[in-house]
């Protein structure tokens, strides 16, 4: 009798022990799921601060060309000035040798001297329009990339060449294959882009379609001319209709197969040529102007 009570004891005490293990293995479990969770949440935040630092240093080199260029424009600029205040030095040191000067010479003195600080504002005026036209441009390649966000530069590539914005979106993300229609991933990034040249009422812009050298002919399409024209046409449609930017801001170009800007001859190439570009046109208007006020020597 008292062994089978001894016995009884030792097997409870023994199911406690195992209860005891059964629940400390499930919250180490637990414990462990939470902890891998919390390390996959960190990774991905991780990437993500990774990639808007590869954003942040694109556009620090931007900043940097930018920066350059003005520097040489104001270098220039300021070695004219520079040249025009020495001219103006030597005149008046001829004055001074003069010793009588008549009332006809002292007034085309003046005249000269009066054209000579005209032009000293008219390069003034023109540096003034350089600066912020290129500080305009340089804030909305910046907007345009926020907007977009982190998408591959295979799929969209925002750029500055000689002051002009470009947007090349790639034909895998606009169109299926040998279609105009635009797909519904693509309307999604267009309302991005339509959103902050809506906030830049004085921009006008030409959208271009571009393809590979692949001969094209489907239904009335006659080939890449065509297609590349009717791609240009669709996007400008979902700009105007869905994102109400004004008809008269916008061009429709197609360039087909004739501006390249990688080697047909590999599958890789081809895919880079086969793009729609959106250009910034520059504005011309505000320089015209300057031009036609240039002072008169």
């Amino acid at each position: 009798m008292k062994t089978r009570h001894f016995f009884s004891i030792v097997c409870s005490f023994l199911l406690m022990v195992s209860f005891a293990d059964v629940n400390n293995a499930m919250a180490i479990s637990k414990k462990l799921k939470k902890a891998n969770a919390k390390i996959a949440k960190l990774e991905t935040h991780n990437k993500s601060l990774r990639d808007q630092l590869s954003d942040c240093r694109d556009t620090a080199s931007m900043l940097v060309a930018t920066i350059a260029n003005l520097n040489g424009r104001t270098e220039i600029l300021t070695l004219q000035l520079k040249d025009q205040k020495a001219t103006n030095e030597q005149v008046l040191n001829h004055l001074k040798d003069l010793s009588v000067i008549s009332g006809t010479q002292a007034e085309s003195i003046n005249r000269f001297l009066e054209t000579m600080g005209a032009k000293d504002a008219y390069i003034k005026d023109l540096q003034s329009a350089m600066a912020r036209k290129d500080s305009i441009t340089m804030a909305l390649v910046m907007n345009l990339k926020s907007a977009i966000g982190n998408l591959d530069d295979k799929d969209i590539n925002i750029k500055i060449d000689k002051g002009v914005v470009y947007i090349d979106i790639s034909d895998k993300m606009l169109f299926q294959t040998g279609k105009y229609e635009v797909t519904e991933r693509a309307r999604e990034v267009l309302g991005k882009v339509a959103k902050v040249l809506l906030a830049h009422p004085e921009i006008d812009f030409m959208v271009e379609g571009h393809t590979d050298n692949v001969s094209y002919r489907e239904g009335v399409l006659m080939d890449n001319w065509d297609l590349s024209v009717k791609r240009s046409t669709s996007v400008i449609r979902i700009l105007q209709n869905d994102y109400n930017i004004p008809p008269e801001k916008m061009t429709a170009a197609g360039r087909g197969e004739y501006v390249p800007v990688a080697d047909n001859a590999t599958n890789e190439g081809k895919a880079a040529n086969r793009r729609t570009r959106i250009v910034i046109l520059p504005q011309l208007d505000q320089f015209f102007k300057l031009l036609e006020n240039k002072p008169k020597s």
